[in-house]
């Protein structure tokens, strides 16, 4: 599969009643053209779905649509068995499947499932090791032996496929700085956006680190999780007073998401509609079917 330039997704309900919910909602955002999908991975919640067992059961019920753990829990996953999981997810998908990788943020629920605590600066370290580990467990080559601080194999023959793309949900300096080493894209915390302190004090740092690893800064994509309401008319104030992104009309949408990508190098977004009700399965039709596609057109012709 081939990620396009900017990419439209949406974020996923993962309750376990909500399954058939969540099956009709990707087979519609497939069908309208959708690049990915978004489920949480929390395995320590007994109603939520497992995250990727949701993917591997989706991707098989679709054609074209990517399928996304925003982010994937690495303590609770080890980065050798991750490794093997997503590439064969992406084998039996014909790629369809981005890797989302994180340090672990709810530590006292991760522990609850038996996982050794890490202080934050050990976390940081496990994820950047696991995210070159999964990286060597793919694309094929010579058996990889690894011996790190956190994660041993020796001997593993890697599998053919390609590792995915691995977008994280960095946060801190250093979580950062090994995002730009080492990552392919990243999805700024608290549904930060483009106009925000935090997308503005922490981009540097990513774009820094990359060029001291002799990478190209502009490969490393800015995916953002995108909270808000499309609504049937323009609203008084797309933002409020703090300066967050509330939502709008289609074309406030579409104005504000073309001014992203063209002025702030946004390139992706992934739509989380506010509530549990049909005013989702509106919200999701508008987004795939009106909304992606006005914006591809505009940003098409700003290029």
């Amino acid at each position: 599969m081939t990620i396009p330039d900017v990419v439209f997704g949406f974020g996923a309900h993962t309750g376990i009643d909500e399954a058939p919910e969540l099956l009709r909602m990707v087979r519609r955002a497939d069908d309208d053209g959708l690049d990915v999908f978004s489920l949480s991975d929390h395995p320590y919640i007994g109603d939520r779905l497992d995250a990727y067992a949701s993917i591997g059961f989706v991707l098989g019920r679709t054609r074209h649509i990517a399928g996304f753990a925003n982010v994937s829990n690495l303590p609770t996953r080890p980065a050798p068995m991750l490794a093997r999981t997503v590439t064969t997810l992406s084998a039996l998908s014909d790629g369809r499947v981005v890797l989302g990788m994180g340090a672990g943020g709810l530590w006292n629920r991760i522990a609850d499932m038996g996982v050794p605590r890490l202080s934050p600066g050990d976390a940081v370290e496990a994820f950047e090791e696991a995210i070159v580990l999964v990286k060597k467990l793919s694309g094929g080559g010579g058996p990889v032996t690894h011996h790190g601080r956190h994660y041993r194999v020796d001997g593993i023959d890697p599998a053919p496929v390609p590792a995915p793309p691995v977008w994280t949900g960095s946060v801190g300096k250093k979580s950062l700085a090994a995002t730009g080493r080492v990552a392919d894209g990243w999805l700024p915390g608290h549904a930060a956006d483009w106009l925000s302190e935090r997308y503005r004090t922490s981009r540097p740092v990513i774009d820094e680190a990359a060029a001291a690893a002799g990478r190209d800064p502009g490969e490393i994509r800015t995916v953002y999780n995108l909270p808000g309401r499309i609504t049937d008319r323009p609203l008084p104030a797309t933002r409020d007073g703090d300066g967050r992104w509330l939502g709008g009309s289609p074309e406030q949408w579409i104005e504000e998401l073309t001014g992203a990508v063209l002025e702030h190098g946004a390139s992706g977004f992934l739509l989380f509609p506010p509530g549990h009700d049909a005013h989702d399965d509106v919200s999701l039709g508008r987004w795939g079917a009106e909304i992606a596609p006005a914006v591809r057109e505009a940003v098409a012709k700003g290029r």
